[in-house]
């Protein structure tokens, strides 16, 4: 097939991302929702802090009685009772001060809060040696979020400090968009999970390298290794898998021209399209659906498998629980050595970017059965369609695997 007839690499992307589409949002106890993306944005219920409270461990005065206190001249005051944190402020009468730790409510009448180190420390009667203006040391209720006002804005990223906001407000469960769950799956009778093969065989490596990728995503991966070529065989588990709940049906292998391609057989009857990509490595794909489940082919061999999850399954899975970055972050280096491309196809090497420097190297040859140079890489080389060959001390894209 010339390579003018060939799908592009943005063609096959958009196929893919309009196939996966988005999750509907669910509703989620705040525990379980790290990682996951706020579908709504979450007001709110009260105010944060709710009272006013001491920000250091000190006294608590009125500003006003204190106003003339200096190292020569310190301000004696009773301290008339504790404050610990938990326990009710009180009320503070004109001419005292209240001993109170960090966090504990504000006295009625307090307005002001004398840390520990600018005193002498007494329990009874304290010695002040420096004036406090009014507000010192203390936070002011609302003074985080007021009740009503916008905790986290739709599109948020769940990490620990939006959980632990969301557990201060007392916000029990959000509405977020869930993680798909995709069914990871490597076919072929030489495949096998033995530590010791049999003579003909090899190790699965590509269901566990994806199955990764889809965790690194932040997805759910179900793993399967289904090491028969019979499209019956493989057809009855596939329908069994699905009736557990699944949102994508991830495979490698089976997809290329030749026989026994069992993926190929299963499913391009039955709804998958098998095409060819204009890319280096990754030109033999599949899309479609199955029984209303997207599926996406990916070829067998190991780098053009974890290449095509990069540029085609990694951001449609991503964009589909709303996650704001679903790409790559993508920079441009200098590269330190020259290199070809195949005319026609847009090609991604592998390559170790030096981020201070600016530059970025290249990592093996451009074969997609080079596995060990794939683990030694932290980065893809974008070379264009159009681009056959660049010098080095050329400027290209590079997208950046560890972001």
């Amino acid at each position: 097939m010339p390579a003018t007839s060939l799908r592009t690499v943005a063609e096959h992307q958009r196929a893919i991302a309009e196939l996966i589409g988005s999750l509907a949002p669910t509703t989620l106890p705040v525990a379980e929702a790290a990682g996951l993306v706020l579908a709504e944005p979450v007001l709110a219920p009260e105010s944060l802090p709710s009272f006013d409270n001491s920000a250091m461990d000190g006294y608590a005065v009125r500003a006003a009685e204190i106003s003339t206190a200096s190292d020569d001249a310190p301000v004696r005051l009773p301290v008339t009772a504790d404050i610990p944190a938990g326990s009710p402020g009180g009320e503070l009468a004109a001419g005292t001060a209240r001993r109170i730790m960090t966090g504990a409510p504000l006295p009625r009448g307090a307005d002001a809060v004398v840390e520990v180190e600018a005193t002498d420390g007494d329990t009874e009667v304290v010695a002040i040696r420096t004036a406090r203006e009014v507000g010192s040391f203390v936070r002011v209720a609302g003074g985080d979020i007021v009740a009503g006002a916008t905790a986290l804005p739709g599109g948020t990223v769940i990490g620990p400090a939006q959980i632990g906001l969301l557990a201060a407000l007392g916000v029990g469960s959000v509405v977020v968009r869930p993680r798909p769950r995709v069914l990871v799956c490597s076919t072929g009778s030489e495949l096998t999970d033995d530590p010791e093969p049999a003579a003909g065989q090899i190790r699965d490596s590509n269901s566990i390298m994806l199955a990764a990728a889809v965790e690194d995503a932040g997805c759910i991966a179900v793993r399967r290794l289904w090491s028969s070529d019979d499209v019956t065989t493989f057809l009855a588990t596939l329908d069994a898998e699905l009736d557990a709940g699944i949102d994508l049906v991830l495979t490698s292998g089976g997809v290329s021209a030749g026989a026994y391609e069992v993926v190929k057989d299963a499913l391009g009857p039955r709804g998958v399209e098998f095409t060819k990509v204009a890319m280096q490595p990754g030109m033999p794909q599949g899309s479609g659906q199955y029984g209303g489940t997207p599926v996406v082919c990916l070829p067998g061999n190991p780098v053009s498998a974890l290449v095509s999850f990069e540029v085609f399954v990694r951001p449609a899975l991503r964009a589909a629980f709303g996650h704001p970055r679903p790409n790559r972050d993508v920079v441009t280096a200098t590269l330190t050595e020259a290199l070809t491309s195949p005319p026609g196809k847009r090609q991604l090497r592998r390559g170790l970017l030096d981020r201070s420097a600016g530059t970025v190297a290249l990592t093996g040859p451009a074969g997609s059965g080079f596995l060990g140079w794939m683990a030694r890489a932290d980065c893809l080389v974008d070379v264009p369609t159009e681009v056959m060959s660049l010098e080095a001390g050329a400027g290209v894209e590079v997208w950046d695997l560890t972001r």
